[in-house]
């Protein structure tokens, strides 16, 4: 017994370390070959126990993963001196990370012995029925190749069964005809396109409007309406403005201080604004229908009238026009 007992402990351990996850086995109908080990109690026998080998053909079916119903025949390898016949059904318990699938096992076998090859202890020995009942690993070497191991403990029902208990180590291969079915494989939906908008137009600058101002201050010598060349520039601005903007007009307005009667200074005034006109006409080719006149004399001085500076500044052409120019884009 000691080798059955040394294989029995092994296929313990296995099963021990090997705690379920899934299963991954195939199912329906299969047929197999076995060898069992078996150790005979010795109370069965004068002298002490027996160890036979056997053997062995197997049919069954698989239902649904866990579950299995299998019948076996088998005879001793080198020998007759023991013939078996047994339906067992099996439990899986679930395969773990590496293949290894537990699995509990029970039946009822039927021993026949030869008793020319065996002395007995008792009479009818030579046919005998047994409970079976074990534990062992299952592993699928292939898509339909299956490697179990357990081991039992066969308890004897018939005649004198009490202290009658045999052990086996089974090792069997088995082919099954259906091969595992595949897992559902469910594919997921392909997203639905979005649409992804454009990104917005980087913004449009406003362009900006400014309004020019241009204006005009021609200053003139005592009892004088003669334009001086100094006011050159001035009077070019005004009419290069009024060339690039033909919707404007320019006002001409005419000064004098208080010194002179007042017909003399209106006089006076009137005819300083018309130099300044003909001064344009003549000089920048400004046309005279775009600039009107008008003469006020001495009736808006600017600056006190008692004074040398102030009566200067008082003696004047005056004008002011103004126009949008767009910057930018």
């Amino acid at each position: 017994m000691g080798k059955l007992k040394t294989i029995g402990a092994v296929g313990a351990v296995l099963l021990a370390s090997s705690l379920s996850t899934n299963v991954n086995a195939a199912e329906g109908l299969y047929v197999g070959g076995s060898v069992t080990g078996y150790y005979l109690d010795s109370e069965r026998f004068v002298g002490g126990g027996e160890e036979t080998y056997v053997a062995g053909f197997n049919l069954g079916y698989r239902f649904a993963d866990s579950w299995a119903l299998e019948a076996g025949y088998g005879t001793e390898i080198g020998g007759n001196a023991i013939d078996t016949l047994r339906i067992d059904a099996l439990y899986f318990l679930g395969e773990n990370a590496k293949g290894w699938n537990p699995y509990i096992v029970a039946g009822v076998a039927h021993y026949e012995l030869n008793d020319s090859d065996y002395k007995f202890s008792e009479v009818n020995q030579e046919y005998t029925e047994q409970l079976s009942l074990g534990m062992g690993l299952s592993k699928m070497l292939e898509p339909q190749w299956e490697f179990r191991s357990d081991v039992r403990v066969l308890h004897k029902i018939s005649d004198h069964q009490d202290g009658v208990d045999d052990l086996a180590l089974n090792l069997a291969v088995n082919y099954y005809f259906n091969p595992p079915a595949k897992p559902m494989v469910v594919a997921e939906p392909e997203p639905t396109p979005v649409a992804i908008a454009p990104p917005p137009p980087p913004p449009v600058a406003e362009p900006e409007v400014r309004t020019i101002t241009v204006r005009l201050n021609v200053e003139f010598e005592f009892d004088k309406a003669i334009v001086r060349a100094i006011y050159g520039d001035e009077l070019e601005a005004i009419a290069n403005a009024m060339k690039a903007h033909d919707d404007i007009d320019l006002v001409l307005e005419g000064h004098t201080d208080s010194v002179g009667t007042d017909d003399y200074n209106q006089s006076l005034s009137e005819r300083r604004v018309v130099a300044v006109e003909a001064k344009l006409a003549e000089m920048y080719g400004l046309d005279p229908e775009r600039v009107s006149t008008v003469g006020y004399g001495e009736a808006r001085p600017i600056a006190d009238n008692n004074t040398k500076e102030g009566r200067a500044r008082n003696r004047r052409v005056i004008g002011e026009l103004s126009y949008s120019e767009v910057f930018g884009d």
